[in-house]
Order: C-alpha cells, then structure tokens, then sequence
C-alpha cells in the first residue's frame, strides 16, 4: 500500500509553487500527462505542477486502458508514469505507449528502489525516473530535464548505469533479481503476492505452461532448487520492497 509520504512532500512545496506567476511574454505551457492509481498521488502533482508557469496538467488515468485512450486524444508532452498499475503494468505500458508514439518522453514515478527499475524503464523507452519519496523541487527539476530531451536518474544510479553499460554488470548488480528479464521480473513479483502459477497466466493472459517455464527460469537465475525456496524468497524480497507504514 502506497504511504502519503511522497505525496505529502510534493503537496508541501505546493504553496510556494503558487507565488509563481507568468510573465506576460510567457512561452505555451507544456502538457503533462499524470497515470497513477492513486488520487492522493494525482492530486498532489497535478497541484504542484498547474502552479508553475511553463508547465499544466492536461489529463489523468487510473489504468493502463485508460492512460492509453486519454494519451492518444490528448497528445501531451509528456507523460509521468507510475510503475505500479492494476492489471497491466506500468512498464509494459511503456512498451505499449512507444509502439503507437515512437519519440514519446515518459518520465516514471515509483515508490520502489529505483535501482530494481531504471535500468528496465530505459531500455523500453523510458526518459528518467524519480522515486516517490522525492520533493515537489525534484519532480520539476525532473520533469523539465525531461522535456528538454534529457535522461533524469539520481547522481546514485547515474554512476551505476555507467558501470552496467561498460560491461561491468557483475559488479554494478546488487541483487540477482536484477537480472530477471521484465516477463520473469513480473511473474517473481506476483509469486511474492501469493498468486497460483494458474492466476499469474490469467493476470499476465499467459499459458500455465508458459508461467511454469518462468518460474524455472527464474529459480535457475536466483539459484534456488524448490518451487518453496522460490515462493519464500519472492515473498521477503517483496516485503523487503514495502514502504514503512
């Protein structure tokens, strides 16, 4: 369950955000999309960035259905995305969202460790991501980086990603989990959930034979002989991965 952590902090820089006031030779403001299902969440950026001069909230989406339909009508500049969606996830609506725009800036919002992430939301198109956890100054500073056609990642990842994209992936990884493809990575998380190898196919529309053939590629990766070391290890690198209360 999501905190009011990340959204109290972008709510608290709200009020200074609304001393702000165009220019009269102000340029257009830029459009920005917001596709969380949280309200609290929305509400919080949409306030925060409404208030700024250069930028506007032109339309929100709880899913990844409706983020689609709402994007495609409206065209906006970018797009800020939460990786965590009912149904179908943030990241393959990345994929999805660069198959029918090609070009489009997406900058991804998450309360999770970003070091589990940035790497997958770059290769599918992604332009940066910021952790929830993150005042409103940072999500503009993030934002407007973005819109000028930058990658945004903290100072943290930056230095790791050049380790990866060096060759040097053995010694930039921190976890086996990274190395899961995004397909594995989203059956492991659903594993920690709970879910049957039958609800997972019926999730993700896979085939159980499908899912099943995951599962055993995954225990190969994390080097786990049981399907009960499996379960038990994706359900503490899950817990391990909730906000505090």
């Amino acid at each position: 369950m999501l905190t009011a952590a990340g959204c109290i902090k972008v709510q608290s820089e709200v009020k200074s955000a609304k001393t702000k006031k165009a220019s009269p030779g102000a340029v257009a403001r830029k459009k920005v999309f917001l596709v969380d299902d949280h309200p609290i969440m929305r509400q919080g950026l949409k306030q925060l960035i409404d208030n700024e001069p250069d930028l506007s909230v032109c339309g929100e989406a709880a899913d990844s259905h409706e983020a689609i339909t709402g994007i495609q009508a409206l065209t906006p500049d970018l797009v800020l995305l939460d990786i965590s969606l009912p149904g179908r996830s943030g990241l393959e609506l990345l994929k999805d969202l660069h198959a029918l725009r090609p070009g489009i800036l997406v900058l991804v919002v998450s309360m999770h460790d970003e070091s589990l992430y940035v790497e997958r939301v770059l290769k599918a198109g992604g332009r940066g991501y910021i952790m929830k956890q993150e005042g409103g100054e940072k999500f503009l500073e993030a934002i407007r980086h973005v819109l000028k056609g930058q990658i945004y990642v903290s100072q943290k990842m930056s230095a790791k990603l050049l380790e990866i994209f060096s060759g040097r992936r053995e010694e930039a990884a921190s976890s086996p989990v990274e190395f899961l493809t995004d397909r594995e990575f989203e059956v492991f998380q659903l594993i920690g959930a709970g879910r049957s190898t039958r609800e997972i196919a019926n999730e993700l529309k896979l085939s159980v034979k499908t899912v099943e053939v995951h599962r055993i590629n995954i225990k190969e990766k994390l080097k786990l002989n049981t399907s009960n070391e499996l379960i038990w290890y994706a359900v503490r690198w899950g817990e391990s991965q909730s906000p505090p209360a």
